[in-house]
């Protein structure tokens, strides 16, 4: 374990940065796009930890398909209307 000098100016600085960050964080919008690419990585990250044959590709069919689906009722993973 290493000791790190709390008091140090590369510390607090190093807080005061990250604190702006965060604080610009919070009120940062996202494009509608974004939100689609985050909730896909979402989606990604959470299956593949549970089984790794599933593929990014994997996650934006279904996702269109989903998507196709909100006009219809085709569904897919998320609607879960498709037979199995």
């Amino acid at each position: 374990m290493v000791a790190i000098e709390t008091g140090s100016v590369y510390v607090e600085s190093m807080n005061d940065s990250l604190k702006k960050l965060l604080e610009a964080a919070k009120t940062a919008k996202q494009s509608p796009a974004q939100l689609e690419q985050q909730r896909r990585s979402f989606v990604y990250g959470n299956t593949a930890f549970e089984n790794s044959l599933i593929t990014r590709e994997m996650v934006d069919q279904e996702a269109r398909e989903a998507d196709a689906g909100k006009a219809g009722a085709s569904g897919g993973i998320a609607g879960h209307s498709k037979p199995r």
